[in-house]
């Protein structure tokens, strides 16, 4: 081919900006746009129909978002971009959709838990207080919450650890799935049923209500989750580090505690906190084996104690404005409490995860 012809040849058109077949691009601004026009077609219809329901109203617009999104991209700029910002559209609905309840409990909780909230409610007990009378406090249930969910990290976590070990490390054969059937049907096994089994060993042997007893049922639901978690978290561990291990002629057990349980510690450590953050709000066990105080009960081997669960609906029980709003304050402080579980287990997670050098 000659130069003459080479100079001749038409450029190609530049490519449009994203990577897009099309010339033609919407703005950045443009899902704000469909929001806004979706908003105020599902607010216009859900007047004209006469709806009450503020979430029929948001359900519409959401419809009309997803519509408006689709039918916009394909005629500006091409199906194939229509049907990526249609997906991006959906997990952003849906995304809204989960949050939004979410932002909603928090709000009603604090909203109405800061009412009594106070140093006073949370140092006292309500020993010698009525229940349809102000005052009183969540002393109690804190303290019963606490020892009890010790309790059952302290029971749980060394049988979820090891048999999780056991499953990934040495697992095999017709055991290794047997106790990998029963720990998935332990997952689902309603906190009620663990209650129940209780119970039965408590009228079998004749033992009185106890903290210790409601921290044991709540171990059979914690273990399952412990071993979920901690196994996920040492498959994660890579190959290599075993085999260098190995190839010193470290023992297998010398390794796993030295190698991959440390490597593994973090994500362990956040299943754990999760699993206790699970657990932390369960009833019915407590109403089952430990039938709940008005007093201060700091021994949990021994005598009826009280927790946060049951505290809130005992309290919601007795119909009073004061039992709600001791109710509303009682819920606020477990979300505390679960929410800090959160926070600590993320650090722990940040602090030891593996550092990678430059």
């Amino acid at each position: 081919m000659t130069q003459t012809a080479i100079k001749d040849r038409p450029t190609p058109a530049p490519a449009a900006p994203g990577g897009s077949l099309t010339a033609r691009a919407l703005p950045r601004w443009a899902p704000l746009g469909f929001a806004a026009a979706a908003l105020a077609l599902g607010c216009g219809l859900g007047a004209l129909a006469g709806w009450e329901s503020e979430v029929q109203w948001a359900l519409v617009s959401a419809l009309f978002y997803v519509a408006i999104s689709y039918t916009t991209t394909s005629v500006v700029e091409n199906r194939r971009q229509a049907k990526d910002r249609l997906a991006t559209s959906v997990v952003w609905v849906c995304f809204i959709l989960a949050i939004v309840p979410l932002f909603s409990l928090i709000w009603v909780t604090v909203s109405r838990g800061v009412k009594v909230l106070d140093g006073y409610f949370l140092t006292h007990s309500m020993a010698g207080v009525p229940g349809f009378e102000p005052g009183g406090g969540v002393y109690h249930a804190i303290i019963g919450t606490l020892e009890q969910v010790g309790l059952a990290t302290l029971i749980s976590v060394p049988i979820g650890l090891l048999t999780a070990i056991y499953l990934v490390e040495y697992g095999k054969g017709a055991l290794a799935k047997a106790v990998t059937f029963f720990v998935d049907v332990m997952t689902g096994i309603p906190s009620i049923v663990a209650g129940l089994f209780l119970l039965s060993i408590m009228l079998m042997f004749d033992l009185a209500p106890s903290g210790l007893m409601g921290a044991l049922a709540l171990a059979i639901l914690m273990i399952p989750v412990v071993v979920r978690s901690t196994e996920e978290m040492l498959k994660l561990v890579p190959n290599e580090l075993r085999e260098a291990s190995l190839a010193l002629g470290v023992p297998k057990w010398r390794t796993i505690l030295k190698v991959v349980v440390p490597t593994a510690l973090g994500g362990i450590t956040t299943g754990v906190m999760l699993a206790i953050a699970r657990i932390a709000g369960e009833t019915a066990p407590i109403m089952l084996l430990v039938f709940g105080s008005q007093l201060i009960n700091n021994n949990p081997f021994e005598g009826a104690q009280s927790s946060l669960p049951f505290y809130i609906w005992e309290q919601y029980r007795v119909g009073s404005e004061a039992s709600y709003d001791r109710a509303w304050a009682a819920a606020l402080v477990l979300i505390a409490f679960v929410m800090i579980l959160n926070l600590v287990a993320r650090g722990i997670a940040r602090w030891k995860a593996p550092k990678t050098g430059r």
